[in-house]
């Protein structure tokens, strides 16, 4: 009996030890998790795609609150739950004067464009493959750079309040070259998107893609091409609503954008 005991003791420790988290539970983090590949997973009661090697991703957008809830199904159905508070963060504000006034409220034929533009954006973020690139860990975009945009700043453009800031600004020397973060397939290129004109994004598997705008040049590569970690994709540029030459880089996990320098220390 005491054998028995101890036995079943064991099997319950290496089940609620099997799933593995990296990745601060924050606002505006990426989690990369791992659990039994036999499994089911639900995220906040939202089942949540599982490689065949275990890997699992989420993102916690920038204003949200309360907790994360994990929870692990297995083939008998029994659930293992565990609950993560998520941290607040506190946001700075970004004034920036001296736009173009169509750049700030669009007429309306630019909001038309915008429209069909968000929506190849939309669909280019929403691609659910089946990679785990993103497992790969991420490099910065464009070396000794200085970010003059922050994650989660919520900008007043011209005296007017507009839409918090989700990426990171890196300011360079027109034409500076710009890396592919991660391993990826190229989910789009756009030569003239009317806020961040030349633009790239690459897709990391299941629903991580990075985002490059604001390009002088896009080198050498087409939708569903593979680049590697490291490889040149394109040229620091001001194309866009830009008021100088600068990458706007993000990062996100189908439409949820997450703060990139979280990923890159």
């Amino acid at each position: 009996m005491k054998f028995i005991l101890i036995f079943t003791f064991l099997i319950f420790s290496h089940s609620v030890a099997a799933l593995e988290l990296k990745g601060d539970i924050t606002q505006g983090s990426l989690i990369i998790g791992k659990e039994d590949p036999n499994r089911i997973i639900f995220i906040n009661n939202i089942k949540t795609k599982l490689s065949k090697d275990g890997f699992f991703v989420f993102a916690i957008n920038y204003n949200q609150k309360g907790n994360i809830i994990i929870k692990s199904v297995d083939k008998n159905n029994q659930i293992e739950t565990k609950s993560y508070k998520i941290k607040s963060r506190i946001f700075k504000t970004e004034k920036i004067d001296g736009l173009a006034e169509n750049l700030v409220t669009p007429d309306e034929e630019s909001l038309k464009q915008i429209k069909v533009e968000q929506k190849l954006i939309e669909s280019a973020l929403n691609e659910n493959t089946d990679y785990i690139f993103f497992n790969l860990g991420f490099l910065k975009p464009v070396e000794s750079a200085r970010i003059s945009g922050v994650y989660g700043s919520r900008r007043i453009l011209n005296g007017q309040v507009r839409s918090p800031h989700l990426g990171v600004d890196f300011a360079a020397p027109k034409g500076t070259e710009v890396k592919a973060s991660c391993d990826g397939y190229v989910s789009l290129v756009e030569d003239n998107f009317y806020y961040t004109g030349k633009t790239i994004i690459l897709d990391h598997g299941q629903g991580v893609s990075t985002f490059y705008g604001h390009l002088s040049d896009i080198i050498l590569i087409h939708k569903g091409d593979f680049v590697k970690k490291g490889q040149v994709i394109g040229k620091v540029g001001a194309s866009g609503r830009a008021t100088g030459p600068h990458l706007h880089f993000g990062v996100s996990v189908f439409e949820t954008k997450v703060d990139p320098q979280l990923l890159l220390k």
